[in-house]
């Protein structure tokens, strides 16, 4: 019985931890890809999202947010997330948790 709860326990700190390690997920950025995401929004004329609480990394977007796709000049690294346009700054979001991931200012 001993061995069946450690067992248990190793399992559940191993599952923890991995979460644990993809919630503080590192995104790299180079200064000139967040120039051309800059200048994209702006020749683009996107429309600013109606939100009205201060946004930060790894707040949850409600779902009334309607999250655009990542342009494909964005660059690989970006296409699986989405994103939004908010207080002049870029939100990039985990499209599955709503989860904001990164903010370009």
């Amino acid at each position: 019985m001993r061995t069946g709860f450690m067992a248990g326990v190793a399992a559940a700190a191993v599952l923890l931890g991995g979460g644990l390690a993809m919630a503080q997920a590192v995104i790299e950025i180079a200064p000139e890809q967040r120039t051309r995401i800059k200048e994209y929004v702006v020749q683009e004329h996107v429309r600013p999202a109606p939100l009205r609480e201060r946004v930060t990394v790894g707040a949850t977007l409600p779902t009334e947010v309607e999250l655009a796709a990542v342009p494909e000049t964005w660059g690989p690294s970006l296409r699986r997330y989405r994103y939004v346009y908010w207080d002049n700054h870029v939100v990039l979001v985990e499209p599955s948790s709503r989860k904001v991931i990164e903010i370009i200012e």
